[in-house]
Order: structure tokens, then C-alpha cells, then sequence
């Protein structure tokens, strides 16, 4: 059983066994009586004898300890400079290491897995004490591995700290691993790699102006490919500007009325009357109660009794001439954002409902108060509670139309559809702007890039601002935006790698150092 666990047990043999309550000890010594120096000549002249202490891989929840003598000899051969060697078992001992291999190689996954102090945890969980600083030694000590013949390069950045220091992954796409990692995201970093690797043929890169000049530096055989993903998240941009500027005629016409000759035409909207609030009922019941009683010849006291009442609430009920009065002095007092109330209705009504934006409208008419109590006011409106009005249908939020027009019109809900399919009708911009997102979209899911002068021509000639910004910049980049709209090729992998890097260095809290992040990027899948 032992062999099986520990096949070089073999070459030893067992002195004595020792088993503590945390660790199993092997005393032995090696079966052989030569050895053979660096040099490759064999020796059987022992110099000495010394112990060496190696831990080996935990057995049943136990860690190993192997207490091993060692021969030194002596080297025969007198041009060797070594004069003395120690002997090394085959699996079992490597120079001036604590360790066996098995047991290397175990902490070294468990360092490239975890890091310092999550591996230190899992390695004492299975039987091995061993401190972080020896695992990250370990997994420094790992070579990075070959990058080879790369023919199609993925490029992105990533943020060591957001909007201050970034740093830049390379991918090889034919196998979507990792084969470097550097600091920065200057485009003469990349150029300078891309010189050491001229077989490079394609780079699949974002619309970065500092990653196309450095692929065009350094690489100019290669073809740039514009990544599809960031061309639509882009569009998505200039789609939502465009849309937020059309909000106004976001808002669904009330019930219209039928004239006679046969149109719906939208009638004017008004605040209606809101509901009267619970303790105004409330109050007016108990004041009519009250001056009932009252007049029966109850006294207040019994008044109270009878209805549930404190005394001074019974004598303000009935001293109280009317239940208007008892209403005014119970309930809020005039309110700093009162006088403007009839401007937030209105504008409620009109499909605004952004109360930093009605804030700063109320503010040029001469409001004295702050934002958040016009806020707490627009709260009512929005829950429907006291002096809500009746503000018709919930206007349509900009996000959610960009959602419609961005979606493939057969994915789209029937509601959804009807929606928008109104709101072209009402506005001819968002119509037209419909009718661009869908040719872009049959352009890219197609590989139609041959298209691409045609549709930025249209977008230039069209009203449509925000979409206008949106193709001057395609042009700018023209050549890698055709490609990535013809070519197979995409940085889908690129951007997985760039998720596992994130979680990789939040593992490590931001404070371990960029070799040891390349490591673990470089060494692990």
C-alpha cells in the first residue's frame, strides 16, 4: 500500500515509522551504495553523512515528513569541480529543496490557484502548513510558458485602477490563452511586441486610437479587426443620446376623443382633484361625532370615554366652530414647495418626471427651497398617495426605447412592438433612427462591410446628431471597422480573459505586484 502511495520508497530503506497526531514521520536511509556526480562519474568514496528533512504530500489528513541520511561523496574525477556531491533520489529529492517534487508541484497549483493567504488556508485544510510568502515564492519561481507562432492576436486593456492605471492582455485567439501581460496601454508597447512576432496576420482589438497605431507600427502586414461587441455598444450610445433628446415625445397621448371626421384628437390635460386623505376623513367623522354627543348633554369627559379619545382631543373637537378647522390645524402646514405645486402638475402631466431637472425649473421661477423637498413632493405622485394628480400613462423611460430599437424587431414582445411602432409614428426622427439601427444591425450580423461607406453617407446626410458623431468616428477607423464587419473573427475570447483577470486580481485585494499577476493569468485556465 505504502509503494503505491510512494513509489520511491523503493530506492529506501524504512528505518522507523513515527506517527504523530499531526504528521507521519519516515526515518530511513537510501538502498544504494553509489551514486553518480553531476559530472556523470560514479562514486562509491563517502565523504559524509548528513540528515535531510523533506515534507512530502499529506496521506489520510496527515502530513509527511521524511527524515532521510544522506551520503556525501566524494567525485573521482579530477578534472570535476564539484570535489564532493550529495546523492538524490529519483521522484523524492532535487538540490537544496525542502520539498519533494509531488509536493511542489501541489503547492504550486494551490499558489496559482488561490495566492498567498486563500492557499495557505486550503493547503492547512488538507494536512500541509505552509505560510503565503512560501507559495507566492513558488509561484514566482514558475517559468512562463512559450509564447510560440501567434497568427491572430486579441488585444484589450485592463484597469488596475479604474480610470488611473491600466495595463494591456494579449491573446492568442487560435488557442484563447493568455501569452502576455504588461503595464500600460501605450501603443509603443505594443508595437515594440509586435516587432519580436512579424507572423502575426490579424489583431482583434477595441476602437482604441492608441491600439490601432501601435498594430499599424508594428505590425502593418497585419489586418485590424474592429471588435463587433464595442461597434454595438457604441451605437447603443449614440442610439440613447438620440432618444434622450426626443424624451418629450415619449409620453402616450391620453383617451382621445373621435371628432367628426373620424380623428382621434388628444384632449388638453388637467390636474384632476385628488383624493381626500385618510386623517381628513378621519377627522371630519370625529368632529361630527363629537358635536352629536355634545349636544346630547354627554360631557367631554364621557365624550371621550365613548369614542376612544384623549380629553384635549375631545375639547378641540368640539371648540372647533367646523371640521374645516379641525382639518387646517391638524393637518401640515404650508409647505415651502406649495406655491409651485400647480407648475409640477403640469409638468408631471407633460411626461417629466426627473426631479433634479423640475427642481431646477422651479428654481428659476424663484423657489428658495432644496432639491429633496421637491423630491419628497414628487414621492406622492410617483406611489399615487395624497395630492398625486392623475398623471395618465407613465411615460416611456429612454433606456427602455433604446432597448426596443436596439432588439431584432422578431424578438420584441407584441406590446412591446405596438409601443414603439406608435412612437415612429408620432416622431419621424425615431423613426428614421429605427431604420438606421436595423440596417447597421443586418450589416454586422450578415458581414455585409462592403455597406458600411453607404450607411455612413446616409447617417452624414440625416438630422440625427448624435448618430452623426457616431459615424465620423467609424470613419476615422475605417479600414478595422469594414473588417470587423466582414471577417469571422471577434474578441470574444479576448474579453473572457479579461473577466477571469478581474476576478484573479480581486483575489489578491490590489496589493500584490504585476509578476505575480501575470503568472497566474499566464499559468492558469
Amino acid at each position: 500500500m505504502l509503494l503505491e502511495l510512494f513509489p520511491y520508497l523503493s530506492a529506501l530503506l524504512i528505518e522507523e515509522v513515527e506517527r504523530r497526531p499531526d504528521r507521519v514521520v519516515f526515518r530511513a536511509r537510501v538502498r544504494a551504495a553509489t551514486a553518480v556526480c553531476g559530472c556523470g562519474e560514479s562514486s562509491a568514496r563517502v565523504h559524509g553523512r548528513y540528515i535531510r528533512r523533506l515534507r512530502d504530500a499529506a496521506a489520510g489528513g496527515l502530513g509527511v515528513v521524511i527524515e532521510l541520511c544522506v551520503c556525501r561523496f566524494r567525485c573521482e574525477n579530477p578534472v570535476c569541480p564539484a570535489v564532493t556531491f550529495a546523492e538524490q533520489v529519483a521522484g523524492l529529492t532535487t538540490p537544496h529543496s525542502r520539498y519533494t517534487p509531488l509536493m511542489r508541484g501541489m503547492l504550486t497549483q494551490i499558489g496559482l490557484a488561490l495566492a498567498g493567504r486563500a492557499g495557505a488556508r486550503l493547503a492547512i485544510a488538507m494536512g500541509i502548513t505552509v505560510g503565503r510568502d512560501t507559495l507566492l515564492r513558488l509561484v514566482r519561481a514558475v517559468p512562463e510558458p512559450d509564447v510560440g507562432e501567434v497568427e491572430v492576436l486579441g488585444v484589450d486593456d485592463f484597469a488596475f485602477r479604474k480610470g488611473r492605471h491600466y495595463g494591456t492582455v494579449l491573446i492568442d485567439m487560435a488557442t484563447h490563452r493568455p501569452i502576455h501581460l504588461y503595464d500600460g496601454r501605450e501603443g509603443e508597447d505594443l508595437a515594440a511586441w509586435l516587432r519580436g512576432h512579424p507572423e502575426v496576420k490579424v489583431i482583434c482589438r477595441d476602437r482604441s486610437s492608441g491600439y490601432g497605431e501601435g498594430a499599424r507600427v508594428g505590425a502593418p502586414q497585419a489586418q485590424q479587426v474592429a471588435d463587433r461587441y464595442h461597434l454595438w455598444a457604441n451605437l447603443g450610445q449614440a442610439v440613447e443620446k438620440t432618444v434622450n433628446a426626443h424624451r418629450s415625445h415619449l409620453v402616450e397621448p391620453l383617451a382621445a376623443a373621435e371628432n367628426g371626421a373620424g380623428h382621434l384628437e388628444a384632449e388638453p390635460e388637467v390636474v384632476q382633484p385628488s383624493k381626500e386623505l385618510k386623517i381628513v376623513t378621519r377627522l371630519r367623522e370625529q368632529h361630527a361625532a363629537a358635536h352629536e354627543l355634545w349636544q346630547q348633554g354627554m360631557s367631554k369627559a364621557a365624550i371621550g370615554r365613548k369614542l376612544g379619545l384623549h380629553q384635549a382631543t375631545v375639547r378641540k373637537l368640539v371648540n372647533a366652530r367646523s371640521a374645516d378647522d379641525v382639518v387646517a390645524k391638524n393637518l401640515q402646514r404650508a409647505h415651502v414647495v406649495d406655491p409651485y405645486v400647480g407648475y409640477l402638475h403640469r409638468r408631471w402631466n407633460e411626461g417629466v418626471r426627473n426631479a433634479a431637472q423640475l427642481y431646477r425649473e422651479i428654481q428659476q421661477l424663484g423657489y428658495p427651497g432644496g432639491e429633496l423637498a421637491v423630491q419628497r413632493h414628487l414621492r406622492r405622485y410617483r406611489t399615487g398617495r395624497g395630492h398625486a394628480p392623475d398623471s395618465g400613462p407613465k411615460p416611456l423611460s429612454v433606456r427602455e426605447v433604446t432597448s426596443w430599437i436596439m432588439t431584432h424587431p422578431e424578438h420584441l414582445r407584441d406590446e412591446d412592438a405596438d409601443q414603439l411602432h406608435r412612437l415612429r409614428v408620432r416622431d419621424p426622427e425615431l423613426d428614421r433612427l429605427t431604420l438606421h439601427v436595423r440596417k447597421f444591425a443586418a450589416m454586422m450580423t450578415g458581414r455585409h462591410g462592403d455597406r458600411l461607406e453607404d450607411w455612413i453617407t446616409d447617417i452624414e446626410q440625416d438630422s440625427l446628431t448624435p448618430l452623426a458623431g457616431f459615424a465620423r468616428n467609424l470613419r476615422r477607423d475605417f479600414d478595422a471597422v469594414r473588417n470587423g464587419l466582414s471577417l469571422p473573427h471577434s474578441s470574444g475570447a479576448v474579453e473572457g480573459n479579461i473577466n477571469r483577470l478581474k476576478m484573479l486580481k480581486r483575489q489578491m485585494f490590489g496589493r500584490a505586484s504585476l509578476d505575480l499577476l501575470r503568472k497566474r493569468v499566464l499559468l492558469t485556465r
